[in-house]
C-alpha cells in the first residue's frame, strides 16, 4: 500500500492546480482520473469545448463582419457539425498534451481509474485495466467536478433530446433548437447556435435569467437576443418532451399548456456533483441533494479536516479560473504551507454571443447595501475602434461610491468583454477611484477607451471631486462624450439616479 502526502481525485482546473502546487512544495502527489484523458470536464465537455465551439461558429459564419456586410453575410455557406468539431479536436489534443507535460515536469504521479473511500484516510482505486489497489494519504482533495442534471421525465436519446455533454457529438446543426434552462451553460449554447442561424427558443422557469449579473446589463443582453429573433420564455416550466415517430421533430409542452416544437431539445437546467461513486459515508461526509460538498470558504476543508474539496463540486461560482485558485489554496493548506487570501474581487465571464463579464458589486447590490453611488456608461459604438469593427452594440458600465469615489463594480456586455474586464478588476482590487479613468491615457483606437468614456460620464454626474476637472482631447474622445453624455444621448439605456 502506497502512502502520499496528497491524493487528488480529478484532474480538472482545481485538481491539476492543486497537484502541481503541492508537487512544487516537494510533496508526494497522486492524481486519480477516471476519464480516458486528463483534463476533466473543463477540457473535454465544458469550458474549452464550449469556447472553441463559439469561436469556430463566429469565424465560419462571419458574425463579426455582419455589421458591415449585413446579416446574410457568411464566410462558409453550409456549416456542418464536422466543421464545428474539427477545430475542437485540435484544441483538445493541445490542452491534454500541455497538461500531461506539466504533470511529468513536476513529477506528479497520474493513475487512471475510479476512486472511492474505504475509510477517511484510505482510498480503493479500480484502475482502467481492472486492477484494484488501496492507497492512503495524509490529505485528500476532491475535485471531481459535475455532470449534467438529467431528470427522469426528460427522454434523453443522445440525438434529438440531449444534455450539454452530448451536444458536442451531434451529427448535424439543427435548423431549430429549444434550450431548457437560461443559466450560463444554456445561454452560451443558445446564443452560439443562434449565431449559426438556428432558430432558438429558450425556456426558463424563473422570471429572470442570470440574476447574479447587473440587471441593466442583462436587459441590454436580452434586447440583443430578441433583436436577432431569439425567443425567450420566462416563468414557465417544461412538463413533457416528446419526439415524433420516425425521427420527427420534438414537441415540448409547458405547464401553461403552450406547445413548442423544434428539431432538437437541449436540456441545460443545472448540473450535479459527481460524488455518488466516492462512497462518502465511509469518509464521514455527506453531499447535498445536488451532489455538492460544503467547505470552509477560506481553507476548502470539508467536515473532515484532512479532506478538502474544490472546483465545481463546491458550487458557485463554478468557474475554471476560481476553481484553479481554490485548488491552489486547498493544496497549500493541506500540506502545511501558508496560503495568502485571493483578492476580494474576481471576474465572472459568460462566453455567450455577445460576451458578458462582470467584476465587483452590481447596482442592485450597491443599493441593497445603502451605498450612495453614481454610474458611468459607455457604448462601444462611441469608440473609434467600435466603428472600425462595425459594432452597433456593446456596453460598459462602472459604479462608483459618491463618498470615496472608488470603483465598486464594472459590468460589460459586448465583443471582448471577458478581456476588457481585467482593467476594471485591477482598479477594483487596488482601490482605485474615478480619477484613474479620466486622468490616464488609453491606447487609441481601442475598445478599452470605453473606460475613459464611462469614467467621464460618471465624473460629470458626481460633481466636483478632490482634483481639477480632466480635459478630454479630440484624439482620445468624441467631443460630445467629453462634454458628458445625458439620458437623452442614450434613450435606450435608462439612467438611474444616485441614492441620496
Amino acid at each position: 500500500m502506497h502512502h502520499y502526502d496528497l491524493i487528488v481525485i480529478g484532474s480538472g482546473p482545481a485538481g491539476r492546480r492543486a497537484a502541481i502546487q503541492a508537487a512544487k512544495l516537494e510533496k508526494k502527489v497522486l492524481v486519480v482520473e477516471q476519464g480516458r484523458r486528463v483534463g476533466g470536464v473543463s477540457v473535454h465537455t465544458g469550458t474549452i469545448p464550449s469556447k472553441t465551439l463559439r469561436e469556430t461558429a463566429l469565424n465560419l459564419t462571419g458574425w463579426r463582419e455582419r455589421g458591415f456586410y449585413g446579416r446574410s453575410y457568411r464566410v462558409k455557406q453550409d456549416i456542418s457539425a464536422d466543421d464545428l468539431r474539427r477545430r475542437l479536436l485540435i484544441t483538445l489534443d493541445h490542452e491534454v498534451e500541455v497538461l500531461e507535460h506539466q504533470f511529468a515536469r513536476n513529477r506528479v504521479q497520474l493513475m487512471r481509474g475510479r476512486a472511492k473511500f474505504v475509510d477517511p484516510n484510505t482510498l480503493e482505486i479500480e484502475k482502467s485495466d481492472g486492477e484494484i489497489l488501496r492507497t492512503t494519504a495524509a490529505s485528500i482533495l476532491l475535485a471531481v467536478g459535475t455532470r449534467p442534471y438529467r431528470p427522469g421525465h426528460i427522454p434523453f436519446d443522445g440525438e434529438a433530446v440531449i444534455d450539454s455533454d452530448e451536444l458536442l457529438e451531434i451529427r448535424k446543426v439543427p435548423r431549430s433548437l429549444i434550450v431548457v434552462g437560461a443559466g450560463v451553460i444554456g445561454i452560451e449554447y443558445a446564443t452560439i447556435f443562434s449565431a449559426l442561424d438556428t432558430q432558438v427558443t429558450v425556456v426558463e422557469p424563473r422570471d429572470t435569467m442570470l440574476d447574479f449579473i447587473d440587471k441593466e446589463i442583462v436587459e441590454d443582453f436580452a434586447y440583443q437576443l430578441r433583436d436577432r429573433n431569439m425567443k425567450l420564455i420566462f416563468g414557465q416550466t417544461v412538463e413533457t418532451v416528446v419526439r415524433e415517430e420516425n425521427g420527427g421533430k420534438c414537441r415540448v409542452t409547458l405547464k401553461s399548456g403552450r406547445s413548442l416544437q423544434a428539431e432538437m431539445v437541449l436540456f441545460a437546467a443545472g448540473r450535479v456533483g459527481a460524488t455518488d461513486t466516492l462512497n462518502l459515508p465511509a469518509a464521514g461526509l455527506e453531499a447535498d441533494s445536488r451532489g455538492r460538498l460544503k467547505v470552509d470558504p477560506e481553507t476548502f476543508q470539508t467536515a473532515v479536516p484532512h479532506i478538502y474539496a474544490a472546483g465545481d463540486v463546491v458550487g458557485f461560482p463554478s468557474l475554471a479560473s476560481t476553481s484553479m485558485e481554490q485548488g491552489r489554496i486547498a493544496a497549500r493548506h493541506a500540506v502545511g504551507a501558508p496560503a495568502s487570501e485571493p483578492p476580494q474581487y474576481f471576474p465572472y465571464g459568460i462566453y455567450a454571443v455577445p460576451e458578458i463579464s462582470t467584476c465587483g458589486l452590481s447596482e442592485e447590490e450597491v443599493i441593497q447595501r445603502g451605498i450612495p453611488y453614481e454610474t458611468g456608461i459607455a457604448h462601444f459604438r462611441e469608440t473609434s475602434r467600435g466603428h472600425i469593427m462595425g459594432l452597433d452594440t456593446g456596453l460598459l458600465k462602472m459604479i462608483f461610491s459618491l463618498k470615496t469615489r472608488r470603483l465598486l463594480g464594472v459590468h460589460i456586455v459586448g465583443e471582448g468583454a471577458t478581456e476588457l474586464v481585467h482593467i476594471g478588476q485591477a482598479v477594483l482590487n487596488l482601490k482605485g477611484t474615478v480619477e484613474y479613468f479620466v486622468e490616464n491615457t488609453f491606447n487609441y483606437p481601442t475598445l478599452a477607451e470605453a473606460y475613459k468614456i464611462a469614467g467621464l460620464d460618471a465624473w460629470n454626474r458626481m460633481g466636483e471631486g478632490p482634483k481639477e476637472a480632466p480635459v478630454a482631447t479630440a484624439q482620445s474622445l468624441d467631443p460630445v462624450n467629453a462634454a458628458g453624455s445625458t439620458a437623452a444621448d442614450h434613450p435606450t439605456m435608462p439612467r438611474k439616479a444616485a441614492v441620496k
